[in-house]
């Protein structure tokens, strides 16, 4: 059965001191959470930069970079699902992020996604693909696989190299479109995200899908899932929808993120192709709108339904026994 697991980057504001840290992961396990994913800038000293601009995302990673989270994870009886890392450093420092990886006892590396990064531009794609590719076979050899995980700006439609848009600075070139002259589109490979499906090694290379986003962009979300199969080999787990009660101003509201089964999508039928894919583990992310403003009100609200359609895992039942 699939883990159950909570991203850190929920965490930063509920573990402004380690003792803060340890009580909150305490309190994560008791909720029937059995793992948490962990993000490379948040269990290492960074620059001033990246948590300026994770705050300003409202994400903000606090001062864990200082904590023993080998030991804080140990203690609270939590299982290391995955390191999501930044492709820039797997490329430079391998063997830091193997260490590390070790160190958590995962075999899971996740590139956390690209930035400064032209998602329209088939040729940057393709190198992509091939990074990832590259990655993936040096992690492989200390038997630690290499997982992508995407957000929206995946779902871009390709332009090809030589084709007028790429350089035409128009309305058509800068909204990323891929028309043939018939006005239809250019096929299955014309998204980046169906072109790193393609074109990437699936012995080196697979994926930790992250649900939301191609819901915000307007993909077939369950198609998607299906289309990836076993690749898919983590999930990460959102609802959207709105807070909102009583009259509204407009009629048009802002979807944003929500608590499990608080929102609109079908979560019921997502979970059910996740199972079928074999998924190692479903991991708990909102990006921000916490119930309450709090992300551990949010967590709580958020096992109900988590505990509902993943059971403990045979090894966490095994344990028990």
């Amino acid at each position: 059965m699939a883990m159950k697991a909570v991203q850190q980057i929920m965490l930063g504001s509920v573990c402004r001191t380690e003792h803060e840290a340890a009580d909150t992961l305490d309190r994560i396990h008791a909720l029937g959470y059995e793992g948490i994913e962990l993000n490379g800038f948040m269990i290492r000293k960074t620059s001033p930069i990246v948590r300026l601009l994770t705050r300003a995302a409202g994400m903000p990673v606090g001062k864990g970079g200082s904590y023993d989270w080998a030991k804080l994870i140990r203690d609270s009886g939590l299982a290391v699902t995955a390191v999501h890392e930044d492709l820039g450093m797997i490329e430079r420092e391998p063997e830091t992020v193997l260490r590390e990886a070790d160190s958590f006892g995962t075999d899971k590396i996740v590139v956390t996604g690209m930035y400064r990064f032209d998602m329209s531009s088939q040729k940057a794609v393709a190198d992509l693909a091939g990074r990832l590719n590259r990655s993936g076979r040096i992690l492989s050899k200390s038997g630690v696989q290499l997982l992508y995980h995407n957000h929206n700006s995946e779902f871009r439609r390709l332009i090809p190299p030589g084709c007028p848009e790429s350089d035409a600075d128009t309305d058509a070139g800068k909204s990323g479109s891929s028309l043939s002259p018939d006005g239809t589109r250019s096929g299955k490979t014309d998204t980046a995200y169906e072109y790193l499906i393609e074109h990437t090694d699936p012995e080196f290379v697979n994926f930790e899908f992250d649900s939301y986003w191609p819901t915000e962009a307007g993909v077939n979300v369950p198609s998607l899932m299906r289309r990836l199969g076993t690749r898919m080999k983590l999930w990460h787990i959102n609802d959207r929808g709105t807070r909102i009660s009583g009259p509204s101003i407009t009629p048009i509201l802002k979807s944003d993120c929500m608590e499990l089964g608080y929102g609109n999508m079908d979560l019921e039928m997502l979970s059910r192709i996740a199972l079928e894919n074999k998924i190692d583990a479903v991991i708990l992310e909102m990006h921000r709108n916490f119930a309450e403003h709090s992300p551990l009100t949010s967590i709580r609200l958020s096992s109900g339904f988590m505990n509902s359609h993943f059971p403990h895992s045979a090894a966490d039942t095994s344990e028990s026994d």
